[in-house]
């Protein structure tokens, strides 16, 4: 965890998806101060027509970005956190920004395991980044 999926109506080369995958998971390692270790991503290609936004008009093809997160971080963080994202997946993926909505699912620590971490997940801490254990596993 955390766990970003991406829910598409297009379809996208192996390459873009590899640097797309890549932007993704730097960016919410520098903005959530964690480590780009525990970050998955996924872009799921549901063809056309598949992810919809209701409205008074006719539905409209949109895309939909979840955010599996530990809990913690303040909304400010989130919300630098959602702008950066929405700028790399209409830089990257030809998205339109009007067209994506990111959603926020907060979880504490003890609800996600992570073999490469150890088992379960510490809760988030503003100084994840800094402790002695960190420093050694990012060394």
């Amino acid at each position: 965890m955390p766990y970003l999926q991406l829910d598409v109506n297009g379809h996208y080369s192996l390459d873009v998806k590899r640097r797309w995958a890549k932007r993704m998971g730097d960016t919410y390692a520098e903005i959530m101060t964690t480590e780009v270790s525990r970050i998955t991503v996924a872009l799921r290609e549901l063809g056309e027509g598949a992810v919809w936004r209701c409205g008074k008009a006719e539905p409209r093809q949109v895309a939909l970005l979840m955010c599996d997160i530990r809990r913690g971080r303040t909304p400010d963080r989130r919300g630098r956190l959602a702008k950066a994202l929405l700028e790399v997946c209409t830089e990257m993926l030809n998205l339109q920004a009007d067209s994506l909505n990111i959603e926020f699912t907060q979880h504490s620590g003890d609800e996600m395991y992570h073999p490469l971490m150890g088992g379960f997940s510490d809760d988030w801490r503003e100084d994840e980044m800094d402790t002695p254990d960190n420093i050694e596993k990012a060394g």
